[in-house]
């Protein structure tokens, strides 16, 4: 019994780094050949997504030239993703990619961007482990020579759980830059910039039929943001109106009963006086400019014109108490 124990856990522990293999392999980026033992780069990642490629895998490399020059450097961007990730779907999150000019330029890379060259196939690079889908690389053109520089980008995006399965899915974009001289000056000159080139269901990613449980949420949500919206609107217009006319009721009052405000000394009312109109300068300009500008903010810019208005008024005040006559108490 004890002899049986240490071969049934070394067979276990066998079993188990065998099956892990296919995801150490590809976690790193796919191989120089499949497991059809045919290039990669042609014919894609036989071991994902039942061996065909899906449309549900949107490869797309942007900043590709259509013509080179000589020894130019160009940046690129590539993506790799799930279509229905990217139309707010549940679909995958983890993505790899292999890409190759066969040879004619130079690929380079900042460190941080988890590219290596790839497996077996220095004429290519590809991920060394899987991310969010999104590379930024450099290619250098021939420095010499006039040949149409041919690519291949094969992207695969996978569900992270390490088995290579019908549940991940490929796709391959082949595209060509033209040599220099290729498209004249006075061509159309939007020939002559960069441009993205994808391929993927874009039916997916932009025909998307919503549930009706999103259509509701959707509904709730924009019901919600109207409400609170309106809300705030009545709730701080029925503030206002009620300070209006809690200051228009003491100014009644107070002339109707000749009470009016307390005396208030001039070396304390002019500098009370110049402050109140410095603030109530300050806010009207800040509100007339916002107010000019549209801003997305009303209750901002509703705030900024009450204090402009509320500083006005205490300088008002200021100028009534300093007019004031003064009492005994005043002078005690």
């Amino acid at each position: 019994m004890l002899t049986r124990r240490p071969t049934r856990l070394f067979i276990t522990i066998l079993v188990v780094g065998l099956l892990a293999l296919p995801a150490f392999a590809n976690s790193q980026g796919p191989p120089y050949l499949n497991s059809d033992n045919n290039e990669t780069s042609k014919y894609g990642c036989s071991c994902h997504g039942s061996g065909v490629p899906g449309d549900r895998a949107v490869v797309m490399i942007s900043g590709v030239p259509v013509m080179y020059d000589l020894g130019s450097s160009y940046e690129m961007t590539i993506t790799v993703a799930d279509s229905f990730t990217l139309a707010g779907e549940d679909g995958n999150t983890k993505a790899g990619f292999l890409l190759t000019d066969y040879g004619l330029g130079n690929f380079s890379w900042d460190s941080s961007e988890e590219i290596r060259i790839a497996e077996d196939n220095p004429e290519a690079i590809s991920q060394s482990d899987t991310t969010n889908g999104v590379w930024i690389i450099s290619w250098a053109a021939p420095s010499e020579g006039s040949a149409t520089v041919h690519f291949n980008l094969v992207g695969n995006s996978v569900n992270g759980d390490g088995i290579p399965n019908e549940y991940d899915y490929w796709n391959i974009l082949a595209f060509s830059i033209h040599p220099p001289g290729t498209i004249a000056e006075n061509d159309n000159e939007a020939s002559l910039q960069t441009r993205t080139i994808a391929v993927g269901d874009y039916e997916t990613l932009f025909v998307l039929e919503e549930s009706d449980a999103e259509i509701e949420a959707e509904r709730q949500a924009a019901l919600s943001d109207e409400i609170f919206a309106k809300g705030n609107l009545y709730y701080w217009t029925s503030l206002t109106a009620l300070i209006v006319g809690a200051v228009f009721q003491r100014e009644v009052m107070e002339r109707r009963y000749g009470t009016g405000p307390e005396y208030l000394a001039s070396e304390l009312a002019y500098p009370q006086g110049i402050w109140r109109f410095f603030i109530s300068l300050v806010a009207l300009v800040i509100a007339v400019n916002w107010t000019a500008a549209g801003t997305q903010h009303p209750f901002i810019v509703g705030v900024t014109w009450f204090i402009s208005v509320w500083a006005a008024y205490g300088v008002y005040r200021t100028v009534r108490s300093a007019r004031a006559e003064q009492t005994v108490h005043d002078v005690m």
